[in-house]
């Protein structure tokens, strides 16, 4: 780190293969170094101040350089730096953390296991709900629904469940048994005059149509984000997830809710389930768990779901799976903090009230002629970026005026997430009235001066 900020930029492009990223062009562009940040921004090698308005990575809910964070660590750090929860070992920071995830659960959960990320943790969920109907003698029910658009991660299982084709092509993904519904978006996909509830009985049908084709004995789970993150922040029609449930429970298939996004008042809720009216047999938690000041994920599952669990592994000896770093007590000590400034400083109202600012200023641009939709529900929007807003279309090459949006964005002072040629949104939770006009400013002023360019070109 002594060296100049110019070779640590030229060693990232020699030494660093970039998630996400196109290899080839960044050996031309190189990175966008951050050195630093504080509160809801982030700094880069030059100098320059971007508000950070998708918390990194939908995740640092309290912002950057929170001090009682970074003092739970250290303190962690001194006490017990590391242990593992292997073989009836267990240290403070993992079990108090599940008791409190066990009590702010929406619905009733019986136990907690602990991963490092969401991917993990999905991955995970899979092989509990094939373990345990592998004990419930039912080996033939093990497909997995997922919807196209959802993301769930990134590991072979967890990228099979994620519905998007940038994650599948040429890994050979997804697996055998990972089948996907549509997505829940009206803008894209309704009826004409077709009502929310009338969109939601279409996509409760589609469930049951594929369930009846492949064999309800065949199907294991259902799996969704509550809202949609990734893939383009989907908020689903009212009574959608009524219904979808209501599926799921006549053929006793599994709900499984990735809170992973949704999760700790990014929708106004503690949780996306109880923003949606979703009461899940699996919740899967991470990002904001921790801010992700420290890596970790956590699955809280059912009784339903840990009993038949539990036995099997009595009867084999051992239920063999487990990541050495799962329940990390550096990483649960900052989640167990990061929990207390939340309720402390009442975060999840603040999230709800400063979303409503969020959603009314963004609504005034719905009449922009690049704007084709707004959506989005809390702290989470995202704006669709259109040429033609009576055809809904934008340039032939798919999310090229979404990338064009975010180099603008950048030189404005903001970062923002580009999925195709929608921009995503998604303040950290500390985000002041302030900050939050200070971003719908910068949007709007990129959007114009995208226009101009355009017309210009």
């Amino acid at each position: 780190m002594n060296k100049p900020i110019s070779a640590l930029s030229k060693a990232d492009i020699a030494y660093q293969f970039h998630p996400y990223t196109n290899a080839r062009l960044h050996e031309q562009i190189g990175p966008l170094v951050i050195t630093h940040g504080e509160g809801v921004y982030v700094f880069d090698e030059h100098g320059r101040r971007y508000i950070e308005a998708m918390s990194g990575l939908w995740s640092v809910g309290l912002g950057f350089s929170n001090e009682r964070l970074i003092r739970a660590a250290e303190t962690q750090l001194r006490t017990l730096p590391f242990y593992h929860l292997f073989s009836h070992k267990s240290h403070a920071p993992g079990t108090l953390l599940a008791e409190k995830l066990i009590e702010l659960a929406p619905v009733s959960m019986s136990k907690v296991f602990f991963t490092n990320s969401g991917s993990e943790a999905n991955d995970t969920v899979v092989k509990m709900i094939w373990y345990r109907n592998n004990a419930l003698g039912m080996p033939e029910k093990k497909k997995i629904i997922s919807r196209l658009g959802g993301y769930h991660g990134v590991t072979v299982v967890s990228s099979s469940l994620t519905g998007l084709q940038g994650n599948h092509r040429g890994f050979d993904i997804p697996l055998p048994g990972f089948l996907h519904v549509s997505y829940p978006h009206q803008y894209r996909f309704g009826l004409t005059g077709e009502t929310e509830e009338q969109y939601a009985d279409r996509l409760a049908a589609e469930l049951e149509s594929l369930i009846q084709k492949e064999g309800p004995h065949t199907i294991a789970a259902f799996y969704g984000e509550p809202l949609m993150g990734a893939g383009g922040v989907f908020v689903p029609p009212k009574t959608y997830w009524e219904k979808i449930q209501r599926v799921c429970q006549r053929h006793d298939v599994l709900v499984v809710a990735d809170e992973v996004i949704c999760g700790f008042g990014r929708t106004g809720n503690m949780f996306g389930c109880e923003t949606f009216g979703i009461k899940p047999d699996v919740m899967v938690l991470s990002k904001q768990l921790s801010s992700s000041y420290q890596p970790i994920a956590a699955v809280l599952v059912s009784d339903k779901v840990f009993q038949p669990i539990a036995q099997q592994s009595h009867d084999f000896g051992t239920f063999g799976h487990g990541l050495t770093g799962g329940g990390h007590p550096v990483a649960c000590a900052v989640a167990l903090e990061n929990i207390r400034i939340i309720e402390e400083d009442g975060l999840v109202v603040h999230a709800r009230e400063m979303g409503h600012r969020l959603h009314s200023a963004l609504s005034s641009l719905i009449d922009h002629p690049m704007v084709g939709e707004v959506r989005g529900v809390g702290l989470i929007a995202g704006v669709e970026l259109v040429l033609d807003k009576a055809e809904k279309v934008a340039f032939a090459e798919k999310g090229r005026l979404g990338r064009e949006f975010l180099g603008r964005a950048h030189a404005n002072g903001m970062i923002v997430r580009g999925v195709h040629d929608t921009i995503a949104l998604c303040p950290p939770l500390i985000s002041s009235p302030s900050e939050i006009d200070e971003i719908v400013e910068k949007f709007g002023r990129t959007l114009n001066e995208l226009r101009l360019a355009l017309h210009s070109a």
